[in-house]
Protein backbone atom coordinates (compact mmCIF):
# COMPACT_ATOMS: atom_id res chain seq x y z
CA UNK A 1 0.00 0.00 0.00
CA UNK A 2 1.18 3.33 -0.86
CA UNK A 3 1.69 5.26 2.52
CA UNK A 4 1.42 8.83 3.14
CA UNK A 5 3.90 11.25 2.20
CA UNK A 6 5.14 14.47 0.87
CA UNK A 7 7.61 15.16 -1.84
CA UNK A 8 8.77 18.63 -1.84
CA UNK A 9 9.54 19.66 -5.14
CA UNK A 10 10.43 23.26 -5.47
CA UNK A 11 10.76 26.40 -3.82
CA UNK A 12 10.57 30.45 -4.84
CA UNK A 13 11.05 32.65 -1.85
CA UNK A 14 8.56 30.76 0.88
CA UNK A 15 6.33 29.71 -2.14
CA UNK A 16 6.42 26.38 -2.28
CA UNK A 17 4.95 23.30 -4.48
CA UNK A 18 5.11 19.63 -4.39
CA UNK A 19 3.05 16.65 -4.01
CA UNK A 20 0.91 14.79 -1.33
CA UNK A 21 1.15 11.31 -1.81
CA UNK A 22 -1.96 8.93 -0.69
CA UNK A 23 -3.29 5.28 -1.71
CA UNK A 24 -6.41 7.10 -3.28
CA UNK A 25 -4.39 9.72 -5.47
CA UNK A 26 -1.90 12.32 -5.51
CA UNK A 27 -2.23 15.93 -4.22
CA UNK A 28 -0.74 18.53 -6.13
CA UNK A 29 0.49 21.14 -3.85
CA UNK A 30 -0.54 24.57 -3.65
CA UNK A 31 -3.96 22.82 -3.40
CA UNK A 32 -7.49 23.85 -2.77
CA UNK A 33 -9.77 21.47 -1.22
CA UNK A 34 -13.38 22.03 -2.38
CA UNK A 35 -15.39 21.69 0.91
CA UNK A 36 -18.34 18.68 0.51
CA UNK A 37 -19.69 19.98 4.15
CA UNK A 38 -22.92 17.22 4.51
CA UNK A 39 -20.87 14.60 1.99
CA UNK A 40 -21.67 16.91 -0.81
CA UNK A 41 -19.87 20.07 -2.55
CA UNK A 42 -23.45 21.73 -2.99
CA UNK A 43 -24.76 22.59 -6.40
CA UNK A 44 -22.34 19.87 -8.46
CA UNK A 45 -22.06 16.65 -8.88
CA UNK A 46 -18.68 14.70 -7.64
CA UNK A 47 -17.45 14.21 -11.46
CA UNK A 48 -17.89 17.59 -12.03
CA UNK A 49 -15.91 18.47 -9.09
CA UNK A 50 -13.32 15.97 -10.01
CA UNK A 51 -13.43 17.91 -14.19
CA UNK A 52 -12.53 21.12 -12.34
CA UNK A 53 -9.24 19.77 -11.18
CA UNK A 54 -9.52 18.99 -7.45
CA UNK A 55 -7.33 16.53 -6.09
CA UNK A 56 -8.98 16.40 -2.94
CA UNK A 57 -12.45 17.40 -0.90
CA UNK A 58 -12.98 18.21 2.27
CA UNK A 59 -15.72 16.42 4.83
CA UNK A 60 -17.41 18.16 8.05
CA UNK A 61 -16.96 15.74 11.20
CA UNK A 62 -19.79 18.28 12.77
CA UNK A 63 -22.45 17.52 10.79
CA UNK A 64 -21.59 14.46 9.52
CA UNK A 65 -21.80 12.96 13.02
CA UNK A 66 -25.49 14.61 13.26
CA UNK A 67 -26.55 13.81 10.40
CA UNK A 68 -26.71 11.23 8.95
CA UNK A 69 -24.65 9.97 11.32
CA UNK A 70 -20.94 8.35 11.40
CA UNK A 71 -21.95 4.94 12.23
CA UNK A 72 -24.43 5.29 9.42
CA UNK A 73 -21.80 6.14 6.94
CA UNK A 74 -19.41 3.35 7.90
CA UNK A 75 -22.46 1.00 7.73
CA UNK A 76 -22.93 1.89 3.83
CA UNK A 77 -19.06 1.52 2.92
CA UNK A 78 -17.53 5.17 4.70
CA UNK A 79 -17.74 8.46 2.81
CA UNK A 80 -15.84 7.85 -0.29
CA UNK A 81 -18.68 5.41 -1.55
CA UNK A 82 -21.23 7.39 0.46
CA UNK A 83 -20.50 9.99 -1.62
CA UNK A 84 -19.24 8.74 -4.64
CA UNK A 85 -15.88 10.30 -4.47
CA UNK A 86 -12.49 8.21 -5.16
CA UNK A 87 -9.61 10.30 -4.84
CA UNK A 88 -8.80 11.32 -1.36
CA UNK A 89 -10.67 13.23 1.63
CA UNK A 90 -9.69 15.36 4.54
CA UNK A 91 -12.26 15.40 7.16
CA UNK A 92 -11.54 18.08 9.80
CA UNK A 93 -12.38 17.44 13.57
CA UNK A 94 -15.39 19.16 14.44
CA UNK A 95 -14.17 21.46 17.01
CA UNK A 96 -14.71 24.66 14.42
CA UNK A 97 -18.57 24.35 14.06
CA UNK A 98 -19.07 23.71 17.67
CA UNK A 99 -17.74 26.83 18.78
CA UNK A 100 -19.42 28.28 16.06
CA UNK A 101 -22.94 26.86 15.18
CA UNK A 102 -23.61 24.92 18.49
CA UNK A 103 -25.39 26.24 21.11
CA UNK A 104 -25.36 26.05 25.18
CA UNK A 105 -21.56 24.73 24.73
CA UNK A 106 -19.82 23.50 27.91
CA UNK A 107 -16.04 23.05 27.58
CA UNK A 108 -14.06 20.72 30.19
CA UNK A 109 -10.78 19.32 29.99
CA UNK A 110 -12.72 15.91 28.65
CA UNK A 111 -14.60 17.65 25.46
CA UNK A 112 -17.44 19.53 25.03
CA UNK A 113 -20.68 18.94 25.05
CA UNK A 114 -23.27 20.88 22.98
CA UNK A 115 -26.27 20.95 21.67
CA UNK A 116 -27.38 20.30 17.71
CA UNK A 117 -28.36 23.27 15.81
CA UNK A 118 -30.56 20.77 13.88
CA UNK A 119 -32.66 19.61 16.69
CA UNK A 120 -31.14 20.75 20.01
CA UNK A 121 -30.12 17.00 20.74
CA UNK A 122 -27.30 16.84 22.95
CA UNK A 123 -24.13 15.85 22.10
CA UNK A 124 -20.43 15.19 23.48
CA UNK A 125 -17.41 15.90 21.72
CA UNK A 126 -13.53 14.73 22.92
CA UNK A 127 -10.34 14.06 21.14
CA UNK A 128 -11.07 10.08 21.11
CA UNK A 129 -14.70 10.52 19.73
CA UNK A 130 -13.77 13.17 16.99
CA UNK A 131 -11.08 10.41 16.46
CA UNK A 132 -13.67 7.32 15.75
CA UNK A 133 -15.75 9.08 14.07
CA UNK A 134 -13.08 10.18 11.12
CA UNK A 135 -12.00 6.62 11.15
CA UNK A 136 -16.00 5.81 10.38
CA UNK A 137 -15.87 8.08 7.69
CA UNK A 138 -12.73 6.40 5.98
CA UNK A 139 -10.86 9.81 6.20
CA UNK A 140 -7.45 9.80 4.35
CA UNK A 141 -6.53 12.73 6.44
CA UNK A 142 -7.85 13.44 9.61
CA UNK A 143 -7.69 16.44 11.51
CA UNK A 144 -7.20 16.40 15.37
CA UNK A 145 -9.51 17.86 17.94
CA UNK A 146 -8.99 21.55 18.98
CA UNK A 147 -11.04 24.59 20.45
CA UNK A 148 -10.96 27.28 17.80
CA UNK A 149 -11.39 30.97 20.22
CA UNK A 150 -13.19 33.59 18.45
CA UNK A 151 -11.00 36.88 18.16
CA UNK A 152 -9.80 39.45 18.93
CA UNK A 153 -9.18 37.84 22.16
CA UNK A 154 -6.81 38.38 25.28
CA UNK A 155 -3.55 36.78 25.53
CA UNK A 156 -4.54 34.81 28.54
CA UNK A 157 -7.66 33.17 26.70
CA UNK A 158 -5.70 32.42 23.61
CA UNK A 159 -2.93 30.77 25.81
CA UNK A 160 -5.65 28.99 27.85
CA UNK A 161 -7.02 27.57 24.33
CA UNK A 162 -3.75 26.67 22.99
CA UNK A 163 -2.46 24.65 25.61
CA UNK A 164 -5.80 22.73 25.99
CA UNK A 165 -5.59 22.18 22.31
CA UNK A 166 -2.20 20.71 22.52
CA UNK A 167 -3.31 18.18 25.69
CA UNK A 168 -6.13 17.24 23.23
CA UNK A 169 -3.64 16.95 20.29
CA UNK A 170 -1.54 14.40 22.36
CA UNK A 171 -4.61 12.82 22.85
CA UNK A 172 -6.19 12.47 19.41
CA UNK A 173 -2.60 11.62 18.57
CA UNK A 174 -2.80 8.81 21.05
CA UNK A 175 -6.25 7.78 19.87
CA UNK A 176 -5.52 7.66 16.02
CA UNK A 177 -3.32 4.91 16.81
CA UNK A 178 -1.39 3.31 13.52
CA UNK A 179 -3.04 3.71 10.68
CA UNK A 180 -1.02 2.70 7.28
CA UNK A 181 -2.22 4.94 4.77
CA UNK A 182 -3.79 7.31 6.64
CA UNK A 183 -2.64 10.78 7.96
CA UNK A 184 -3.07 13.00 10.98
CA UNK A 185 -2.62 16.37 11.16
CA UNK A 186 -1.47 18.61 14.18
CA UNK A 187 -3.38 21.95 14.53
CA UNK A 188 -1.53 25.17 15.58
CA UNK A 189 -3.02 27.46 17.47
CA UNK A 190 -1.68 30.99 19.09
CA UNK A 191 -3.99 33.99 18.26
CA UNK A 192 -2.00 36.73 16.51
CA UNK A 193 1.02 36.13 19.47
CA UNK A 194 4.26 35.04 18.22
CA UNK A 195 5.61 33.30 21.48
CA UNK A 196 2.08 30.84 21.64
CA UNK A 197 2.23 30.25 18.35
CA UNK A 198 6.01 29.16 18.58
CA UNK A 199 5.00 27.29 21.78
CA UNK A 200 2.26 25.97 19.95
CA UNK A 201 4.66 24.76 16.84
CA UNK A 202 7.24 23.14 19.59
CA UNK A 203 4.43 20.87 21.27
CA UNK A 204 2.79 19.41 17.82
CA UNK A 205 6.52 18.70 16.55
CA UNK A 206 6.99 17.35 19.68
CA UNK A 207 3.93 14.99 19.24
CA UNK A 208 4.57 14.19 15.87
CA UNK A 209 2.38 14.31 12.87
CA UNK A 210 2.06 13.94 9.43
CA UNK A 211 1.02 17.14 8.00
CA UNK A 212 0.26 20.65 10.64
CA UNK A 213 -2.27 22.91 9.79
CA UNK A 214 -2.61 26.83 10.46
CA UNK A 215 -5.36 26.63 12.76
CA UNK A 216 -7.04 29.79 14.73
CA UNK A 217 -7.62 32.52 11.90
CA UNK A 218 -9.89 33.33 9.31
CA UNK A 219 -11.97 34.08 12.26
CA UNK A 220 -12.69 37.32 12.50
CA UNK A 221 -9.11 38.68 12.22
CA UNK A 222 -8.75 40.37 9.08
CA UNK A 223 -6.34 40.10 6.19
CA UNK A 224 -3.83 42.05 7.78
CA UNK A 225 -3.54 40.39 11.02
CA UNK A 226 -3.59 36.83 9.06
CA UNK A 227 -0.94 37.62 6.58
CA UNK A 228 0.68 39.06 10.08
CA UNK A 229 0.94 35.88 11.52
CA UNK A 230 1.46 33.97 8.33
CA UNK A 231 5.07 35.80 7.73
CA UNK A 232 6.67 33.82 10.60
CA UNK A 233 4.26 30.63 11.54
CA UNK A 234 4.46 28.39 8.89
CA UNK A 235 8.37 28.46 9.79
CA UNK A 236 7.84 27.02 13.25
CA UNK A 237 6.56 24.30 11.32
CA UNK A 238 8.79 21.62 9.70
CA UNK A 239 9.53 22.17 6.26
CA UNK A 240 8.94 18.13 4.75
CA UNK A 241 5.50 18.05 5.79
CA UNK A 242 2.38 19.80 4.21
CA UNK A 243 1.06 23.09 5.65
CA UNK A 244 -3.26 23.73 6.11
CA UNK A 245 -4.44 26.77 6.43
CA UNK A 246 -7.75 26.22 7.50
CA UNK A 247 -10.86 27.92 5.88
CA UNK A 248 -9.44 30.35 3.88
CA UNK A 249 -10.62 31.97 1.26
CA UNK A 250 -10.72 34.74 -1.37
CA UNK A 251 -8.43 34.53 -4.08
CA UNK A 252 -6.11 36.91 -2.73
CA UNK A 253 -6.11 35.30 0.70
CA UNK A 254 -5.37 32.13 -0.92
CA UNK A 255 -2.45 34.10 -3.17
CA UNK A 256 -0.96 35.49 -0.29
CA UNK A 257 -1.18 32.63 2.36
CA UNK A 258 0.79 30.49 -0.62
CA UNK A 259 3.85 33.67 -0.67
CA UNK A 260 3.80 32.89 3.01
CA UNK A 261 4.47 28.93 2.59
CA UNK A 262 1.40 27.09 2.70
CA UNK A 263 0.81 24.38 1.38
CA UNK A 264 -3.55 23.46 1.51
CA UNK A 265 -6.66 25.80 2.09
CA UNK A 266 -10.48 25.48 1.71
CA UNK A 267 -13.05 27.21 1.87
CA UNK A 268 -17.05 27.12 1.12
CA UNK A 269 -16.63 30.90 -0.43
CA UNK A 270 -16.78 29.56 -4.14
CA UNK A 271 -19.71 27.11 -3.87
CA UNK A 272 -21.45 29.53 -1.66
CA UNK A 273 -20.68 32.60 -3.59
CA UNK A 274 -21.95 30.44 -6.75
CA UNK A 275 -25.08 30.11 -5.17
CA UNK A 276 -25.74 33.81 -4.59
CA UNK A 277 -25.17 35.10 -7.91
CA UNK A 278 -21.45 35.82 -7.86
CA UNK A 279 -18.51 34.89 -9.85
CA UNK A 280 -14.91 35.08 -9.44
CA UNK A 281 -12.91 35.94 -11.85
CA UNK A 282 -9.37 36.68 -12.87
CA UNK A 283 -10.28 40.44 -12.84
CA UNK A 284 -12.30 40.18 -9.24
CA UNK A 285 -15.82 39.64 -8.39
CA UNK A 286 -18.79 39.65 -10.51
CA UNK A 287 -22.58 40.14 -9.69
CA UNK A 288 -24.67 38.53 -12.20
CA UNK A 289 -27.49 39.86 -10.22
CA UNK A 290 -26.57 43.81 -11.56
CA UNK A 291 -28.86 44.93 -14.39
CA UNK A 292 -25.57 46.04 -16.51
CA UNK A 293 -25.29 41.92 -17.35
CA UNK A 294 -29.00 41.69 -18.81
CA UNK A 295 -27.92 42.46 -22.30
CA UNK A 296 -24.42 41.42 -22.32
CA UNK A 297 -23.93 38.39 -25.11
CA UNK A 298 -20.17 37.88 -23.90
CA UNK A 299 -18.87 34.93 -21.37
CA UNK A 300 -18.11 35.94 -18.06
CA UNK A 301 -14.66 35.62 -18.71
CA UNK A 302 -13.41 35.07 -22.58
CA UNK A 303 -10.53 33.22 -21.09
CA UNK A 304 -11.82 30.38 -18.88
CA UNK A 305 -12.74 27.01 -20.32
CA UNK A 306 -15.51 26.21 -17.56
CA UNK A 307 -19.15 25.09 -18.97
CA UNK A 308 -20.51 28.49 -17.79
CA UNK A 309 -18.12 30.17 -19.71
CA UNK A 310 -17.98 27.74 -23.17
CA UNK A 311 -21.87 27.39 -23.32
CA UNK A 312 -23.59 30.76 -21.95
CA UNK A 313 -23.55 34.73 -21.89
CA UNK A 314 -23.65 36.89 -18.80
CA UNK A 315 -27.19 37.37 -20.59
CA UNK A 316 -28.28 34.54 -19.86
CA UNK A 317 -26.23 33.53 -16.15
CA UNK A 318 -27.97 36.82 -15.49
CA UNK A 319 -31.32 35.88 -16.33
CA UNK A 320 -31.24 32.48 -14.73
CA UNK A 321 -30.17 34.53 -10.99
CA UNK A 322 -32.80 36.95 -11.58
CA UNK A 323 -35.14 33.97 -11.37
CA UNK A 324 -34.22 31.71 -8.75
CA UNK A 325 -33.29 28.54 -11.52
CA UNK A 326 -31.16 26.11 -9.95
CA UNK A 327 -28.80 26.09 -12.65
CA UNK A 328 -27.96 29.63 -11.73
CA UNK A 329 -26.13 27.84 -8.53
CA UNK A 330 -24.99 25.21 -10.73
CA UNK A 331 -23.06 27.40 -13.48
CA UNK A 332 -21.40 29.76 -11.17
CA UNK A 333 -20.43 26.93 -8.51
CA UNK A 334 -18.75 24.81 -11.54
CA UNK A 335 -16.93 28.55 -12.66
CA UNK A 336 -15.71 29.50 -9.31
CA UNK A 337 -14.54 26.41 -8.41
CA UNK A 338 -12.61 25.92 -11.86
CA UNK A 339 -10.95 29.48 -11.62
CA UNK A 340 -9.44 28.47 -8.10
CA UNK A 341 -8.33 25.15 -8.98
CA UNK A 342 -6.68 26.87 -12.87
CA UNK A 343 -5.29 29.40 -9.67
CA UNK A 344 -3.88 26.63 -7.97
CA UNK A 345 -2.48 25.32 -11.44
CA UNK A 346 -1.02 28.74 -12.12
CA UNK A 347 0.64 29.06 -8.77
CA UNK A 348 2.28 25.38 -8.87
CA UNK A 349 3.71 26.13 -12.77
CA UNK A 350 5.24 29.94 -11.64
CA UNK A 351 6.72 27.93 -8.13
CA UNK A 352 8.09 25.24 -10.45
CA UNK A 353 9.66 27.87 -12.87
CA UNK A 354 11.33 30.33 -10.60
CA UNK A 355 8.11 33.00 -11.18
CA UNK A 356 6.29 33.49 -8.59
CA UNK A 357 6.71 36.97 -8.22
CA UNK A 358 5.44 38.24 -11.71
CA UNK A 359 2.93 35.45 -10.86
CA UNK A 360 1.94 37.40 -7.80
CA UNK A 361 2.23 40.76 -9.29
CA UNK A 362 -0.10 39.92 -12.76
CA UNK A 363 -2.65 38.40 -10.60
CA UNK A 364 -2.94 42.04 -8.42
CA UNK A 365 -2.34 43.95 -11.91
CA UNK A 366 -5.74 42.37 -13.33
CA UNK A 367 -7.91 42.74 -10.05
CA UNK A 368 -6.58 45.91 -9.96
CA UNK A 369 -8.10 46.65 -13.10
CA UNK A 370 -11.48 45.16 -12.26
CA UNK A 371 -14.19 43.59 -14.18
CA UNK A 372 -14.79 44.46 -18.24
CA UNK A 373 -16.67 47.31 -19.07
CA UNK A 374 -20.50 46.58 -20.14
CA UNK A 375 -21.21 46.93 -23.45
Amino acid sequence: MTRFSFDLKATDGKARTGVIHTPRGDIRTPAFMPVGTAATVKAMMPESVAATGADILLGNTYHLMLRPTAERIAKLGGLHRFMNWSKPILTDSGGFQVMSLSDLRKLTEDGVTFKSHIDGSRHFLSPERSMEIQKLLGSDIVMCFDECPALPADDTRVAESMRLSMRWAQRSRDAFGDRPGHALFGIMQGGVTPHLREESAKALVEIGFDGYAVGGLAVGEGQEAMFGVLDYAPDFLPTDKPRYLMGVGKPDDIVGAVARGIDMMDCVLPSRSGRTGQAWTRRGQVNLRNARHAEDPRPLDEHCTCPACRNYSRAYLHHVVRAGEMIAGMLLTWHNLHYYQELMQGMRDAIARGQFAAFEASFHAQRAEGDIDPL
